[in-house]
Formats: structure tokens, sequence, C-alpha cells
């Protein structure tokens, strides 16, 4: 009897071994900026990823094929260089053999585009709003927010009409904030404005931004350019004001009015406009998105950590769709269906989708400073 008994024992024992083992773990990359002056940034793109795995594992994973498939998130610091993402990626790759690589800087991601297609192949999951992404035809590439460019008829005509047609220009000096400086200054331009001397810094090394700023006013603007990474921007707004700057300001995309906030007061960023506060943004899932993030990570979540989580599921769910963890091609393939399919309170944007480019079709609302209140300016569909 004993006998027999050890050996049910121990046929149970080997098939919840058996079924340990049908279950998979997948690894996603992430490589981005956690050290240094955009290290708040990058932990914010962490979260989302985080937040989403954390839910889907919870749930129990998703099945793809016969298996059931959980997630790990694999992340390395680049301190916001790209050779330093290009290295993350390949460690990445040998070492974890992670199939997605999460990237949230425009510099990193195309410089990973020039060998992802190669073998092994693996897909960028970009967050970055800079149209080269998508201009490169690469196929294994899936592009989370909506380009910048958008944002530059709205924000220029909006800040123009309300202070004057001087523009004064301090970005930060990053590949990203090059790009958005050259197309933004040339739509104020065409809209009939006058653009001063550029004075931009490097926002991840530079603590003190007053001798930029006091360059800049020198020329007497109406309205100031700026950003980078929230905190920094915010530190060129309080050093306009402390210098006397009464005009408005164009925000970069990469700097959150939600966060600025707790840097400045909402007075000193009268007149500016960027990109609307995802509290006020009143779809159903934006708002359990915000409850469910503020009770997790004790802060405000801004579109950085939204548009990341829904990036994570939808990669879950056209896997699931797909029927593969490894083949990355088909499940590009199969993110439109799966943006189609995930369930909507994980759609935290209204997502309708995704283009031939790979790039998400989702709603983004803009912002602006009035009357000492952050309010909504306009809202568009990429």
């Amino acid at each position: 009897m004993k006998g027999l008994l050890r050996k049910c024992m121990y046929g149970l024992l080997i098939a919840s071994v058996g079924a340990a083992q049908a279950q998979q773990v997948v690894n996603i990359g992430f490589s981005g900026p956690l050290s240094g002056g955009a290290a708040f940034y990058g932990q914010n793109v962490q979260s989302g990823i985080d937040m989403a795995i954390k839910e889907i594992n919870k749930a129990g994973g998703v099945k793809v094929g016969n298996e059931k498939v959980t997630f790990n998130l694999v992340s390395l610091d680049d301190k916001y260089l790209p050779n330093e993402t290009a290295t993350n990626t390949r460690r990445l790759l040998q070492q974890n053999n992670a199939p997605f690589v999460f990237i949230p800087h425009a510099g990193g991601i195309l410089t990973v585009q020039g060998f992802n297609q190669r073998n092994p192949e693996f897909l960028v999951v970009a967050y970055s709003s800079e149209p080269k992404i998508v201009e490169s035809g690469n196929k294994l590439t899936f592009m989370l927010p909506p380009l910048y460019t958008m944002y530059h008829e709205p924000f220029v005509k909006t800040t123009m009409q309300a202070h004057g047609k001087k523009l004064g220009v301090i970005p930060t000096t990053s590949a990203y904030g090059k790009a958005w400086t050259d197309t933004l200054t040339a739509e104020w331009k065409k809209q009939g404005g006058t653009v001063g001397a550029n004075n931009g810094v490097d926002y991840n090394t530079t603590t003190d931004y007053s001798a930029a700023v006091t360059k800049t006013l020198a020329e007497k603007p109406d309205v100031l350019f700026i950003g980078g990474p929230s905190q920094p921007t915010a530190l060129v707004i309080k050093a306009a004001r402390e210098q006397g700057f009464k005009g408005g300001f164009i925000v970069m995309d990469q700097a959150k009015f939600e966060e600025m906030d707790q840097i400045v007061p909402v007075s000193q960023m009268e007149g500016a406009v960027g990109v609307l506060p995802l509290r006020d943004f009143r779809g159903p899932a934006a708002q359990k998105f915000v409850a469910a993030y503020r009770a997790q990570y004790k802060k405000e979540p801004t579109s950085e950590m939204a548009l990341n989580y829904m990036g994570v599921h939808a990669l879950a769910k056209a896997m699931e769709l797909a029927g593969t963890t490894k083949d990355v091609a088909a499940i590009r393939a199969k993110l439109p269906d799966a943006l189609k399919a995930m369930p909507k309170d994980k759609n935290v944007y209204n997502s309708t989708g995704v283009d031939e480019s790979g790039h998400m079709i989702a709603q983004r609302i803009m912002g602006q400073v009035k009357g000492g209140r952050i309010t909504q300016l306009t809202s568009t569909q990429r």
C-alpha cells in the first residue's frame, strides 16, 4: 500500500513538473536612461511596462499555442546614449533572448533599427515621436506615440496669436531635440514669425539654466520654445520667470505639465502649450488606468506610462493571435488585429489599430495653461 502511495505521489510530482515546464517565460527588454538628468523619464517609461507585465502575469499569462506564457522585464541603463543603447540591446538578445526591446529615445531607436532586421531579428518598440522612425521603412518596429509634427501648427498658431511673433529657442540638444527644433522653427517662420538664436543646452547634464535663459531673453522674445525631460524643462521656466519673462512657452512633448507643476507652480507656466495631462483625458479606460497607477506607484501617471502599458498589452495579444513567441515578423503582422481585440480597459488612448509603418493610431489631446489652469487646447487623431 505504501509503495503504491509513493508511486502515485511520484506520478503527481512528475505531472506537476510537466505542467510547470509547459509555462514559458518571455523576457521583454528595456534600454533607457535610468541614471543622469533623464532618469526620471526613463523610470516613468519603465513603470508603464512593469505595470502591464504584472497585470498579465497576475491573470495567469496569455495562451500562445498550447503554452501559457508569462513575461519578465529586463532593464538596462543606457544613460540616453545611442551607443550604449546598441550595446544593451545586443546583451538583451544574447543573454536574455528578448524578442522585443522597448527604447524611449530617438537616437537609440534609430541606431538599433540599423540591425534589428538581421539575425537575430527582434521587434523595436519605439517610444519617441520622431518621424524618421517610421519613415525608415523598418518592418520590425512598433511605434507608440503620435508624431511630434502634429503639434507644430496649433502650438505656433495659439502662442503667436496670444503673445507675439518673435520666438526664443532653448531646447534640449539631443538628436530628438534638434529635430523638434528644426521642424518647429520652420513652422514658426511659415506662419510669419521670426526666430532668435538657438541657445539649446543638454537637459540631461545641465543643472543651471540661467546663462542660456539670459542670452535668449536679451533678444526680447515673445514666446520661448523649450523642452526635454519634465524636471529640467520646469527649471528653464523658473529661470525665465525669475529673469522677468512675461510671454508664453511652446513645450516639447517629452515634458509633461503634470510633472512640471511639481517643480514650479502652474501660475509660472501661464501661456504654455503642450501635452494635456492624462488625468484630464476623460475616457473611462484612462481614468481607470490613472487610479490603478496612482494606487500602485504612488505618483501621477503620464502618457509615457500609459502608452508603454498599452504597448505591452498589444504585444501580448499579438503573440496570442500569431500563436508564437519567437516569430517577431508574425507577431508584428498581428498588431493591428491585437489593438482591436485588446480589452477596452487596457486601451487607454482609444487606439483604433496600427498602420502599415508600424505606428499605433491613438488619440492625443493637447493642452494649454490659461488663467492659472491647465485646459484642453484641441483634440486630434494621429
